[in-house]
Parts: structure tokens; sequence; C-alpha cells
């Protein structure tokens, strides 16, 4: 571990990921978004894998739903987006696809969450935006936050860097985050690997850094 002025500065997934200090996001594992994937069940495979393992290190996890608001409720941002998401021109045929307590707003029943996790639910890309998920994870002394999720290139990219401007680092389980559109994901992978912010990873190694740390 790298110190200076009295601080660690870790270098490595192994000097990043202390349980104590590590919390797991499990983002938009819902059923009508992994439709919306190409490969659901592999990516849903993996993020078990990780799922599994922070649950026997004792990482704090946090599932993130993303919910659509009633069209009654929605403003004209909300209704830009639905509108270019489900291609169309006209603001009366979007269709709210997310609404609370519908089929496709679950969370995929594989990766069914704990009494001892928390779900999160946003309107917004970014996990930490509008959600509880930053006053959770400064109130519990998190320094690092792992994602694993749907999708890389709407989601995975803006969360990482929102919390490397929270001074989280982030921690991308690359093969556990599915894509909608594999190559807007690649230039995800590629933009935040410039920008330096964060620790990239897979499953196996994620899961083996963690089985390896001290009980």
């Amino acid at each position: 571990m790298k110190r200076v002025s009295g601080l660690d500065i870790p270098q490595t997934l192994a000097e990043a990921c202390d349980p104590q200090r590590l919390a797991l996001v499990v983002y938009d594992m819902q059923v009508g978004i992994l439709r919306q994937i190409k490969n659901p069940e592999e990516v849903v495979s993996r993020v078990s894998r990780v799922l599994e393992a922070a649950r026997a290190a004792g990482v704090r996890i946090f599932f993130m739903r993303h919910m659509s608001l009633p069209k009654e409720l929605m403003g004209t941002f909300a209704y830009r987006m639905a509108m270019a998401w489900q291609r169309v021109d006209d603001p009366n045929e979007v269709k709210p696809w997310f609404l609370r307590d519908t089929p496709g707003f679950a969370i995929t029943p594989e990766l069914a969450p704990r009494p001892s996790e928390a779900i999160f639910d946003k309107l917004t890309m970014s996990a930490l935006e509008g959600t509880p998920l930053e006053i959770a994870l400064r109130d519990c002394g998190i320094t690092t936050l792992a994602l694993v999720g749907v999708a890389m290139e709407i989601g995975i990219e803006p969360t990482a860097r929102h919390a490397a401007d929270l001074g989280i680092i982030p921690v991308i389980v690359a093969d556990a985050c599915g894509a909608g559109h594999a190559e807007a994901a690649q230039r995800s992978i590629e933009s935040l690997k410039f920008a330096g912010d964060a620790i990239f990873t897979d499953t196996d190694e994620f899961c083996r850094t963690l089985q390896r740390m001290p009980a």
C-alpha cells in the first residue's frame, strides 16, 4: 500500500477491497431490463457469483431499481428520455416501462435481496443521484464501490464517474456488467480506463480477492 501524509493510497484490487470499507451495488437487475439484453442468463450467473462472494465476505450490498413515473407525473426530460429509448416521435405514444409493482420492475428472482440488504429506487442513471445511497455509503465509511449489473453504457459508467467525484474508488466487475449495445459499452469501458478513476476486474478475480481476505 502506498502512503503519503498519513493516508493509504490503494493501487491494487486487493488493497481497495477491504470488506469493511467496500460496498457492492447490484445495478438494475430487473426482469424488464434483462429482457432487453442479448445474454441475460450469463449476466445473471456472474452477478450471482459476485453476490455470493460479497455476502460470504460480509460486504455491504445495495440493489438499485430503475423506476418509471406514471405519465401524469412525468416532466419534460422524462418524456424526452422515454421517447429516445422507445424510439417514438409523439410523447403520447410513450409507455412507462418500469412502473412500481409491475412485473418488469421486479429484481430477477435468482438474485433475491436478503433482509440485510437495501433496495433503492431511482429515476436517474447514476445510482448516487437522488437516492439515499450516498448517505448510506458515507455513514458506513465506505471508500470503495464495486459495480455489477445492467447496463454498462447506460448506468454503470455514470455511477462510476459519480462515485469518483465523491472520492469513492469505483471497482467495475466488467464481465458481470451487461450491455444493451456492445459497441457503446466498449466505448464506456475505454473512456473510464482512460480517465483512470476506476479499477477494472472480472468475476473470477473479484471473487478470489474477497475469498483471500482475512476473516
